[in-house]
């Protein structure tokens, strides 16, 4: 039998394959930005990276053999995460020629799709500075001026931070595990951003500056709208937590990560553990007296996925009996409407997570009658039948409060005006607030995200590459049912705990590590394992039994504590 197959030289070209069935063919050795530019239209937003046989790579990458090429748009997490990162990079660049003896930090997220900025060592910019700073930034992006990637040994690295007084990415790098570090420069300045680029300042043409709260915000696209800008809005109340809890680093003396991997190599991590705990439990007691003195008779707690909701509602449930209050939980779960009355989602399924998959009428029927001292008879929903069954019957006693937790709990739809005034509304969520350093800020879904992973492994049984395919549907229907009405809360809860991140570290990166190559899910099992590096593990056994952390790590005293009903 004769073989069809010999030995023949390198052919000059190369062919990737699209996610569709397209093929492009373009030289070797040419970069995957080249070969996708003839169908960059073809996108509902714009190309920033490529997926590249399983791997994520900047558009520079070249192509060298026959590859399956997928893009990555800024209407995707890595995409926006790399558009944003790029953006802070340009924005560095251009507030230090403007400005070199200010300093420039990048503090936290908005939710219109922003970072509040924070400048330092001159006064804040007046409106004339920052059109002039936006002018400059416009610009750059016109010339569309190349980010050079350049590879670094760590102690040139040190050096040249050093020479440019970044005493925070100093600290940082001294607990790096790696020898090299990945910088990027623009006009012969260069920063270290944890993680991709864009390959040039022209892929950064949407954004905007806005004076606000003595600082400023960085406004870029959110991913459902990757090509505008959504309307600025005014969030008071997340700002002072932010605020709040920068204060409480600040009594640590540990503002970054470089500061908290000092202090764990100094052995300060019990100190550290205590002191954060006494905040927390010191804010939770404020938050009991609040509820007293204003003879609230219903507490309604929400917050997004993995926010130590469940353990801030028990020690909540605590500070109130010490303050002369009995709580009595209520679960909404128990109105949801019969499972065929659900409403659908757009594909057709139903939509547990919508307001209307709750009896709202009956819902406030029964508070009307539990805070008028009424005997009352509560539903039971039966998640097997998808039925409403008769279940307690409850009447509450002079000092007994409601306390109702779920994802609508800020939404003013869920109970009616009148009933509006008897209530207490609290926000939870995990608002880090350290940052790598003043330019690399930690992402609040990544700390509830890695909860998760953690939680899910302990308590169900899930694989990290389970719970990572599942947080794109949760992240949907925070935004949709519980972000846009957290500044109508009565508080915020910050439940970030600065030594968090080191206490998770041991128990996630064998999770992450066990997603298999190749699946979709381990492109991001690949960046949080890089993002972990920078943090020093704790040991765990310092964490108190009643801590939030415990509601992920395991071991809580509160799991299963309830008050007791009269």
């Amino acid at each position: 039998m004769t073989s069809n197959i010999s030995l023949a030289p390198p052919s000059p070209t190369v062919q990737i394959h699209l996610p569709d069935g397209r093929a492009l063919t373009g030289p070797r050795g040419e970069r995957v930005g080249e070969f996708l530019r003839p169908v960059r239209d073809d996108f509902g937003a714009p190309i920033v990276a490529a997926i590249v046989d399983n791997e994520l790579h900047e558009l520079t990458y070249p192509i060298e053999m026959e590859s399956r090429v997928q893009p990555v748009t800024m209407d995707t997490a890595d995409g926006a995460r790399i558009y944003r990162r790029s953006l802070v990079f340009l924005l560095e660049m251009a507030f230090a020629d403007l400005f070199p003896e200010g300093k420039l930090a990048i503090d936290h997220s908005v939710s219109s799709g922003g970072f509040f900025c924070q400048v330092s060592g001159r006064e804040a910019l007046t409106q004339k500075e920052l059109d002039q700073l936006e002018a400059h930034l416009r610009g750059l992006i016109q010339a569309d001026l190349p980010f050079e990637r350049k590879v670094m040994p760590i102690a040139e690295a040190v050096e040249y931070f050093k020479q440019r007084k970044f005493d925070e990415k100093v600290r940082l790098l001294a607990h790096r595990q790696k020898d090299y570090l990945t910088l990027y420069a623009l006009n012969e300045r260069m920063d270290y951003l944890h993680g991709y680029m864009v390959p040039s300042t022209g892929y950064l043409k949407r954004f905007g500056l806005a004076r606000v709260n003595g600082g400023f915000t960085l406004r870029f696209p959110r991913r459902h709208s990757p090509t505008t800008l959504e309307p600025m809005g005014d969030y008071p109340k997340l700002l002072a937590a932010f605020r709040q809890y920068g204060d409480w680093l600040a009594r640590l003396e540990i503002e970054n990560t470089g500061a908290l991997d000092d202090a764990i190599d100094q052995g300060r991590a019990e100190e550290i553990v205590l002191v954060s705990e006494a905040l927390h439990e010191g804010h939770i007691s404020q938050i009991a007296r609040q509820i007293a003195e204003r003879g609230a008779e219903i507490v309604l707690i929400a917050g997004p996925s993995s926010s130590g909701k469940t353990t801030f509602s028990r020690r909540l449930s605590v500070q109130l009996l010490a303050h002369g209050l009995s709580p009595y939980p209520l679960e909404l779960d128990n109105y949801f409407v019969p499972r065929e009355q659900t409403p659908l989602d757009s594909n057709g399924q139903p939509d547990y997570e919508a307001l209307e998959a709750l009896d709202l009428p009956l819902l406030a029927s029964d508070l009307e009658s539990l805070i008028g001292g009424n005997e009352t008879h509560l539903p039971h929903y039966n998640f097997k039948t998808g039925m409403r069954e008769p279940g307690e019957t409850a009447q509450l006693h002079k000092g007994q409060i409601l306390i109702l937790e779920g994802i609508h709990g800020l939404n003013p739809r869920l109970i009616p005006d009148h009933l509006a005034g008897h209530a207490y509304r609290a926000y939870v969520s995990a608002l880090t607030q350290i940052n790598l350093d003043r330019h690399n800020r930690v992402s609040t879904t990544d700390t509830r995200l890695i909860r998760r992973i953690v939680r899910d492994a302990r308590e169900r049984g899930y694989s990290a590459a389970q719970t990572i395919a599942r947080w794109e549907s949760v992240r949907r229907g925070e935004k949709r049912y519980i972000f846009p009405y957290q500044e109508n809360c009565d508080v915020m809860f910050n439940s970030a705990l600065v030594y968090e991140l080191p206490a998770l570290k041991p128990l996630i990166e064998p999770l992450l590590r066990q997603v298999p190559y190749g699946k979709p899910e381990f492109i991001e099992a690949k960046r949080l394992l890089a993002f972990l590096e920078w943090f020093l593990p704790i040991d765990s056994t310092y964490i108190p039994a009643n801590s939030i952390v415990r509601e992920f790590l395991g071991g809580s005293s509160l799991k299963g504590f309830k008050a007791w009903k009269r």
